[in-house]
């Protein structure tokens, strides 16, 4: 939007008029995440605005699409306030006797953009505009345009300048606009504009300016657009701005140090209708700042250091549209912090945390028709808004606790292929008996705890189920809820000890083959141990969180599906580190461990067959190598994205919630729904107890049915 003024400059005169209000009020209540239709007793769900239909018989569903609160909806008017002020500068004949043979000329407008100069040229003196852009002027000197009475339009921007002398821009009495933008200037002299009685826009934006005063701005009595942003003020004076530009309308303070605003600053201001602090070191506003700024359209505090705000701070704004208080370490909205704002329409909360968020916060804000919070689940607070972003978190949806139609079918798909496939290995491992009752134990183990996975995406299915249509009602109950808390640590429990039992697994068959003639075998009760203190290992990790509240805070239920794979700024310390140091610490060091045990044996059978002269001697190990060769390729597949997507989240890197729903779906159950079959179902060996099973089984049934014959043939004789 203020690049879009900035090509427009001549857009100023239509800067004075009152804003139009055109927010509807609501004349009829709709359920969470419904619209009225305008003054009908008819509610549509909020994914009908604006899809392009009429699905309100009086079209309602397709107005307000787009946020133009603010400057924004002046901003036709002021385009046809544009077209006469530009008419004589459009003729293409040049009317100009004298101008650098370099530049161009039309009308009585002069361009030597980019012409490598390095003093301000000689024109004509009827010349009204010149445009000296991308050029090397170092210095503006006194009375350098004084000849120049009919200019109005003056580019300076994207030179060298640092010097500008006191009566640099003297004589100018016609000037409109000046352009001083992306140069060097770090110091205003005081009353250097004072020529300039019909100046309306002043562009001082990035430049080195450390501190402005009143008295630079005196003559300016007709400025309407000031822009100072991305300069080093770090303060900004204690009287009023406005005492030298009493029309002053917009000003832009963007991107500067400024660390305070004392209520004096804006107190003749009441031509204000845009102000932007955005992108400041703010941490205080004063009490009655704003309170006479009863024209002003847009406030933007965002992106500043305001950890609270006045009660009061809002009274006054009576025509404010677009408010912006994003991305502040706000600690909390009171109930009637916007209740003052009768006309907003436009309401920017990204990016804040809101633990005391109330139904009372925005009931007020009847005209309120698009807000922006950090997470969807607050949209609940705002049920009578017609436009609340986000709609998702890329996990659950404003409908669904899934967002994804594909992720709520899968969820049940693969929760049960994980059930059944451990649940089928559990039992074909109890009834067959095996001569390693040791290996046996831990793969009961191991599939006990991919079946917890499988419970954990069952559980997840069922609250989707329950919740359809209608999630963001229950949103926030359900990510606080103990039923979220044990979900989630169930989850944590099954992949935590999945992972240590894998990697025991793997030890233990990297000193089988590695050391095969050691007398150093697990016994029956060494294993026993080990499994138990695995198991309660992996209950201890999972249950920390829930058990101290104040250090982790709400540590599963940060999202829908309540596991804690992403971090982000409102993550406490403590639950990010105690995070990191699982996923990046035990599960990666874990992972290593696993890779170099099967690099270990892969190269101890190399060895041993090349010393062998009958290569059948190894073909058992290295069928074995092999079949865990793609154990560990799935181990990769499921857990190289889950330390990369915790160590980017760590990074502060943005990640979209979509990405996080896939990873804990489809990647995170991989281990657990291929294990059944990577370490019982393909094995040679369950294979050959299978067989010899049946085939035990079908002699067993053949000799019934021999006996039985046997028995009844004298009675059919008989």
């Amino acid at each position: 939007m203020r690049l879009l003024l900035i090509l427009l400059p001549s857009l100023f005169y239509a800067a004075t008029k009152p804003p139009v209000i055109g927010s509807q009020r609501d004349r009829h209540v709709c359920p969470l995440g419904q619209f009225p239709c305008g003054n009908l007793s008819v509610c549509l769900p909020q994914a009908l605005h604006c899809n392009g239909e009429d699905d309100c018989d009086n079209g309602a569903d397709e107005e307000n699409c787009v946020d133009d609160s603010g400057w924004l909806q002046v901003l036709g008017d002021m385009l046809v306030a544009r077209s006469s002020s530009e008419a004589e500068e459009e003729s293409d004949a040049c009317w100009l006797g004298l101008f650098p043979e370099r530049c161009r000329c039309w009308g009585s407008s002069v361009d030597c953009t980019e012409q490598d100069l390095t003093a301000v040229p000689w024109v004509s003196s009827n010349v009204t505009r010149m445009d000296l852009k991308k050029n090397k002027i170092r210095s503006l000197l006194d009375n350098q345009f004084a000849r120049y009475r009919s200019l109005k339009k003056l580019f300076l921007q994207n030179n060298k300048i640092q010097l500008i002398s006191p009566k640099a821009f003297a004589g100018l009495y016609q000037l409109k606009m000046l352009f001083l933008s992306h140069n060097r200037i770090a110091q205003l002299k005081p009353q250097v504009f004072e020529d300039l009685h019909h100046l309306e826009w002043l562009m001082l934006d990035n430049n080195r300016i450390a501190q402005i005063i009143p008295s630079t701005f005196a003559g300016l009595k007709s400025l309407y657009f000031l822009y100072l942003l991305n300069n080093s003020l770090v303060q900004i004076p204690n009287t009023s701005l406005c005492t030298e530009m009493p029309k002053l309308s917009w000003l832009e303070l963007e991107g500067n140090r400024i660390r305070a605003v004392h209520s004096a600053v804006f107190q003749e201001c009441r031509e204000f209708t845009v102000l932007i602090l955005r992108r400041n070191k703010l941490r205080w506003i004063q009490e009655g700042t704003f309170s006479r700024l009863n024209r002003l359209v847009e406030l933007d505090l965002s992106a500043n250091r305001l950890d609270q705000l006045p009660s009061s701070l809002f009274d006054g704004l009576v025509r404010l549209q677009q408010l912006n208080i994003s991305y502040n370490p706000l600690k909390k909205i009171l109930p009637g912090q916007f209740e003052s704002l009768p006309q907003l329409r436009s309401l920017s909360l990204e990016g804040l945390e809101i633990p005391n968020i109330h139904n009372l916060t925005f009931q007020k804000l009847t005209n309120l028709s698009h807000i922006y919070f950090k997470k969807f689940q607050y949209c609940s607070y705002a049920p009578h808004v017609r436009s609340c972003k986000p709609n998702t978190d890329g996990i659950s949806s404003f409908e669904n606790l899934l967002a994804n139609i594909i992720l709520r079918v899968f969820v049940w798909v693969i929760a049960c292929l994980t059930c059944l496939g451990n649940l089928f290995v559990i039992c074909m491992r109890s009834f067959i008996i095996t001569e390693n009752s040791q290996h046996t134990m831990a793969i009961k183990s191991l599939c006990c705890a991919d079946g917890l996975m499988g419970i954990y995406l069952f559980v997840i299915g069922a609250f989707d189920l329950k919740y359809s249509g209608e999630y963001n009602k229950h949103a926030q109950s359900w990510m606080g809820s103990l039923q979220c808390q044990l979900v989630g640590s169930l989850a944590m429990l099954s992949s935590e000890v999945s992972v240590l039992l894998l990697t025991y697994m793997t030890l233990e068959k990297y000193f089988s083959i590695v050391f095969p003639f050691s007398h150093h075998r697990a016994g029956k009760k060494q294993t026993i141990s080990v499994l138990v203190a695995i198991w309660l290992l992996g209950f201890s990790l999972s249950t920390i969180p829930l058990w101290c509240k104040e250090s982790f805070g709400n540590y599963y239920g940060r999202n829908g599906v309540c596991f804690p794979l992403q971090s982000d700024l409102g993550e406490r310390p403590s639950a990010r580190g105690y995070s990191a140091t699982i996923y990046l610490g035990v599960n990666l060091a874990a992972f290593i461990t696993i890779v170099f045990a099967y690099s270990g044996m892969f190269y101890s059978i190399h060895v041993t067959a090349s010393k062998t002269e009958e290569r059948g001697v190894c073909s058992r190990e290295v069928a074995i190598a092999k079949r865990f060769f793609f154990i560990v390729f799935t181990d990769a597949l499921c857990w190289i994205p889950i330390f990369l997507l915790k160590l980017l989240s760590l990074l502060q890197v943005e990640i979209p919630g979509t990405v996080t729903s896939w990873v804990v779906i489809f990647i995170l159950p991989i281990n657990s729904a291929l294990n059944p079959i990577l370490y019982t179902i393909t094995t040679a060996s369950f294979q050959e107890k299978v067989k010899g099973c049946l085939q035990t089984k079908q002699l067993e049934l053949h000799d019934s049915r021999k006996s039985f014959t046997l028995v009844t043939l004298p009675a059919s004789s008989v």
